[in-house]
């Protein structure tokens, strides 16, 4: 803590002293889950080599023990007016703190530096990755859930789950499993897009060609197929998916033999099936795991501004954060005289982007809280979906007020990053005005605020 009022006191002495002598003045301003819509066809038995496929899949991958997310259930207590009072002396203590010990000059500096000190997000308490107890902290991690199984995941069991999801629908659907295969298992876009343009090739050929034996055959050490398509994992699965089986050929003019994909010759019924499930291959997602935004309503509570992060919420390891820091300290001492306003909210945002997720809160009218855990690169938009669909009301216009007391506008096209709500921040929520008034005046009231499931599972903010 003492270190943290060290650091807010340097950057609080640079700001009260005046303008500085600049040399240079810069001018310049500052994921969706695969759907399954194709057409169904009546299914048989998946074939020996989509069964044996399957089984190979499945040995790449080891089965993880994946602990289950518990949240506890409390009764609401009616303690606002308590509380509430509480948080404003701890404000006003936290006020007396900064005083004494950041800034004994504090009654003269202006709002805005007073509102930056006090209550500003970029001045929080939070500490960053130093928490030992992870019952201190604000949240006890970052969850993502599967598309696929619903199963909640932690960061570092996304990538292997999801393969394993699916692995495992080669039992039900082997052209849907391959086809997720490519396009989920290959990170690079412009690999996975040859593969399939030449898969795709493949199809109209011997769609067009029916009869030609030499389409429906792929020599394995082709060097377009050696070099484009066997590389990406799920395109072998995909062509035996349609038929291809691997056999050892002759090669004319050569010695021994090589091995091929040979698909057998096919009607009329299996060409056009073909050709529906290269249009499935064509128009594949990637399955990523969607952020648990972890949803979580709080009684009214002095600790609504204290933010205290694990280490999931970081890009950076908790070494590199502290190392990060002392430089940055150092720097801003060094050339403290020498920074212009612009290049001080450039490096703010080069600070910012350290973070992946941030943590919101939001104070309702009735003092409780709604927490939810976003991306930094999340757009307002977002925000006022989540707490739209937290509302029993949600189709009534509210505001969202950041601290500092600016209005955040959803039609924006700006991320929260930008909107300086990272890595944690408490905003305000108002409804509006003119609407609460019509419904005052048809004699209307509001009972409840959040929804029923929310306040069901209602904690106390440590």
């Amino acid at each position: 803590m003492k270190k943290f009022f060290e650091d807010i006191k340097k950057d609080i002495k640079f700001k009260s002293a005046g303008p500085g002598k600049a040399l240079t003045e810069d001018a310049s301003k500052p994921a969706v889950a695969p759907s399954s819509s194709s057409s169904k066809h009546s299914r048989h038995a998946p074939s020996e080599g989509a069964q044996m496929a399957g089984a190979a899949a499945l040995a790449r991958i080891e089965q993880t023990q994946r602990p289950k997310v518990h949240t506890s259930k409390e009764a609401i207590r009616n303690q606002v007016k308590r509380e509430l009072e509480a948080e404003a002396a701890a404000l006003a203590e936290k006020e007396n703190v900064v005083r004494a010990e950041v800034c004994p000059d504090f009654n003269t500096l202006s709002d805005l530096e007073k509102t930056a000190l006090v209550g500003d997000s970029r001045y929080i308490l939070f500490q960053e990755s130093t928490v030992k107890d992870p019952a201190c902290l604000s949240v006890s991690g970052v969850y993502f859930t599967c598309p696929l199984t619903g199963a909640t995941l932690t960061k570092s069991q996304r990538e292997v789950h999801i393969k394993e999801a699916i692995l495992m629908r080669f039992e039900e659907d082997d052209i849907e499993a391959s086809v997720m295969m490519v396009h989920t298992f290959t990170k690079d876009k412009e690999k996975v897009k040859a593969a399939v343009d030449i898969i795709s090739k493949y199809v109209e050929n011997i769609c067009k060609n029916p009869s030609e034996e030499k389409y429906r055959k792929i020599k394995v050490s082709n060097k377009v197929f050696h070099e484009k398509v066997r590389p990406v994992e799920g395109s072998w699965e995909f062509l035996q998916a349609l038929g291809f089986i691997s056999v050892m050929l002759p090669v004319e003019g050569e010695e021994g033999e090589e091995e091929f994909l040979v698909l057998p010759e096919q009607s009329a019924d299996d060409l056009e099936l073909m050709k529906e499930r290269r249009d499935r291959l064509q128009r594949g997602e990637p399955v990523r795991a969607q952020l648990d935004r972890q949803p979580q309503a709080f009684r009214p509570s002095p600790n609504a501004q204290r933010f205290e992060l694990p280490p999931d919420f970081y890009n950076l390891t908790a070494e590199e954060l502290k190392k990060e820091q002392q430089q940055r300290t150092e720097l801003v001492e060094k050339n403290a005289m020498l920074r212009t306003k612009a290049m001080r909210e450039r490096e703010e945002q080069r600070e910012r982007r350290k973070y992946s997720y941030t943590l919101l809160r939001i104070r309702l009218p009735d003092g409780n809280l709604l927490q939810a855990t976003f991306y930094a690169w999340d757009r307002l938009h977002a925000l006022f979906e989540f707490v739209r669909e937290s509302l029993v009301d949600g189709w009534q216009p509210f505001e969202l007020i950041a601290p500092g007391g600016q209005k955040l506008q959803e039609s924006e096209e700006v991320t929260l990053v930008e909107s300086y709500l990272v890595p944690a921040a408490l905003l305000t929520f108002a409804w509006d005005a003119a609407v609460q008034a019509d419904i005052a005046a048809a004699g209307g009231n509001i009972s409840s605020l959040l929804k029923p499931e929310l306040l069901e599972k209602i904690q106390t903010l440590s």
